[in-house]
């Protein structure tokens, strides 16, 4: 059973009972090594308190989410200023709702969150699974300001465990030199755009467990400003939706959305639209 949970504002449509769930939201409120403009952890609750401003039910599916079995636990409560301790403590509840045979959806925190996250739903599929990654920035650097340990690292991390042509990124604009040249050579890196080259990728993915990782800022920041490293030029809100769609039919094993950083949006539109992500997400991909 999870441990180590504060309680706040659930997200819309949550049940009441863990043990009754399929699906378990889990908020990850970690920015330690964020590089622009900290916040990202207050997104996991900025996210579920706007979540009332939306419907359960989805017109773009035809569903409610009064027809699947998800339940929001809450944020960890993780040790401020320690991204050792707080990694550790987000893969263990990874693992714990993995063991409990849920599947987990995290909400972000920065993207270092990720990597505990994908080692332990690796660690129950086993290297058979891929990852998909929606993303302005390439996140390939292997370490950033002399640490391994980085927002700026979090796919360079988890290709230390997941084979790197298991790896696919879509609507990457943002990195060194030296990430493209490396996700040319090992991984499929799709840069700019994001529909078209994941329609073209669906069938690589059937078949295979999939883990979608999807940092806000591969949205143009005119839909999506309130992120820590806002990138012009991303997808519009429109077109990320569409790509939580076309995936139903994947063998979809966990999902994060990650980098939503609320006080640089006083509209409040970026945490809106991952809430809705993350209800189409919810019934379209479990």
């Amino acid at each position: 059973m999870l441990n180590q949970i504060k309680w706040g504002n659930r997200f819309l449509g949550s049940i009441e009972d863990y043990d009754d769930a399929d699906i378990v939201m889990v908020g990850a409120p970690m920015d330690y090594t964020v590089s622009y403009r900290p916040g990202t952890r207050f997104g996991p609750q900025s996210i579920r308190e706007v979540s009332c401003s939306i419907e359960e039910y989805s017109p773009y599916l035809d569903r409610s989410l009064d027809s699947i079995k998800f339940f929001d636990y809450g944020d960890l409560e993780l040790p401020f200023g320690s991204a050792e301790q707080s990694l550790d403590i987000i893969g263990r509840a990874a693992s714990d709702i993995l063991n409990d045979n849920k599947k987990p959806l995290f909400i972000g925190g920065e993207h270092l969150i990720s990597v505990p996250i994908v080692r332990s739903v690796c660690e129950k599929y086993g290297s058979d699974m891929y990852l998909v990654h929606f993303d302005a920035h390439a996140d390939l650097r292997d370490e950033f300001f002399g640490q391994k340990n980085s927002h700026a690292s979090a796919i360079r991390r988890i290709i230390d465990f997941l084979p790197p042509d298991h790896v696919y990124q879509f609507g990457i604009r943002s990195g060194i030199k030296e990430e493209f040249d490396y996700a040319k050579q090992h991984m499929h890196m799709f840069k700019f755009k994001v529909l078209e080259p994941l329609k073209r990728c669906l069938h690589d993915l059937k078949g295979h467990p999939v883990y979608i990782t999807l940092d806000i800022d591969v949205v143009d920041p005119a839909y999506a400003n309130g992120t820590g490293t806002p990138e012009p030029a991303g997808c519009t809100s429109g077109e990320i939706l569409e790509a939580i769609h076309i995936m139903q039919g994947l063998d979809i094993v966990g999902f994060d959305l990650v980098e939503v950083s609320p006080d640089y949006d006083l509209s409040n539109r970026t945490a809106i639209l991952a809430a809705k992500i993350i209800r189409e997400a919810l019934l379209a991909l479990f």
